[in-house]
């Protein structure tokens, strides 16, 4: 009986004809499934496997307008990959309706005029680009007050792409904030002068400072006021911080003070001054800076040369051990000389790894010295 059964499927599975090749990924749908959103998914090359496990409710979404999306993006100049790459990343732009896709570009192109470059930043940041209809407004009167500003293009865009909530929402908002900011700045000492260019880094270093509140800001100051610090000396220190000040709050601040000047045994001026040089003994808390503390200890660093140099608490335990190494190979060793070679950004590294590889295998000529020559 079973051997019938068998002998009778297979003779089944012979008559029934092959699925086309391009129709295959289908076979897999759940019958909620848009199947022309799939096929026009599939057509582009975009990996279904990753849209079905990550965002899988798209696909039984409808309308979809999939063709419509990838025929704007290659208008822009996106290639066949670029294209697959975002609607793999973002598959909810193919419910973007054309009207709304078409306003959106002429919004971001109004301050990045360029379409190459605008596909460049919805390739990093499609959520960004593919927003509600009923932020349209919100962004409109945004753009418009940060352009008010005189605010370089470029730093709205990227305020644009990385912090779109502060885009989405009222504009009177984002006002409040700004306002706190300049007048921070001002009753600091800064000049009006540089407040723009001042502005203009500080968010785009942390451009979600303008989605905190306003007290926060001015909560953190008072309680470095409080601390000893000096107008000039919190001006400089806002400044470091990057807009960072904002994601702080003085019990947070106390605890880390606190465990700092405990562990390095100095007094509350020169914790001041390390803390100008290295504001990561203000936000860093305490249990990362115990192994960082722990991690330079531990290679023969003193105490002392951390105190000199407390920028390298900024580095993590890896980058720090990665770059004893590469020195240590060059005969350069971190327990008898200065700290400085190891602090700062990779290319600060490689600029003093390079002047060190130089210095070894080009030594330096003394033309005084006496020349000896064959007897």
């Amino acid at each position: 009986m079973l051997r019938l059964i068998a002998t009778s499927l297979c003779l089944r599975c012979q008559r029934a004809p092959a699925l086309p090749l391009r129709l295959r990924p289908c076979a897999t749908l759940s019958s909620a499934e848009n199947l022309q959103t799939v096929e026009a998914l599939y057509d582009l090359s975009v990996d279904l496997q990753k849209v079905r496990k990550l965002k899988g409710w798209v696909l039984h979404q409808s309308p979809a307008y999939t063709k419509e999306v990838a025929d704007m993006l290659k208008d822009m100049g996106a290639s066949g990959p670029v294209v697959a790459r975002i609607l793999a990343v973002h598959p909810e732009a193919v419910l973007c309706p054309p009207e709304e896709m078409r306003a959106q570009r002429k919004l971001w192109m109004s301050v990045c005029p360029k379409p190459k470059e605008l596909v460049g930043i919805i390739e990093k940041f499609p959520a960004s680009f593919f927003t509600s209809s009923s932020h349209h407004d919100n962004q409109r009167n945004n753009i418009a007050y940060f352009q008010s500003l005189n605010l370089n293009k470029r730093i709205i865009t990227k305020l644009m792409a990385s912090a779109p909530h502060s885009f989405s929402r009222q504009v009177e908002q984002n006002e409040v904030m700004v306002r706190t900011l300049q007048q921070a700045y001002q009753e600091l000492g800064g000049e009006e002068a540089n407040m723009k260019t001042w502005l203009q880094k500080l968010l785009s270093q942390n451009p979600f400072v303008l989605l905190k509140p306003p007290e926060v800001l001015r909560q953190n100051l008072l309680f470095l006021r409080d601390k000893g610090f000096s107008t000039a000396e919190l001006l400089r220190l806002l400044s470091k911080l990057r807009g960072y000040v904002t994601e702080l709050n003085p019990d947070s601040m106390r605890r880390t003070l606190a465990y700092s000047q405990d562990t390095m045994g100095c007094s509350e001026t020169e914790l001041r001054d390390m803390i100008l040089n290295c504001p990561a003994l203000l936000y860093h808390p305490d249990h990362i800076l115990a192994e960082r503390f722990e991690s330079l200890l531990s290679t023969g660093i003193s105490m002392s040369q951390i105190k000199e140099t407390p920028s390298v608490l900024e580095l993590t335990t890896q980058i720090v051990n990665h770059r004893i190494q590469r020195l240590s190979v060059h005969g350069y060793d971190v327990r008898t000389g200065s700290l400085e070679v190891l602090s700062g950004t990779k290319k600060d590294f490689e600029m003093s790894y390079g002047k060190l590889q130089l210095r070894r295998e080009r030594p330096l000529f003394n033309p005084v010295a006496p020349l000896i020559g064959d007897d």
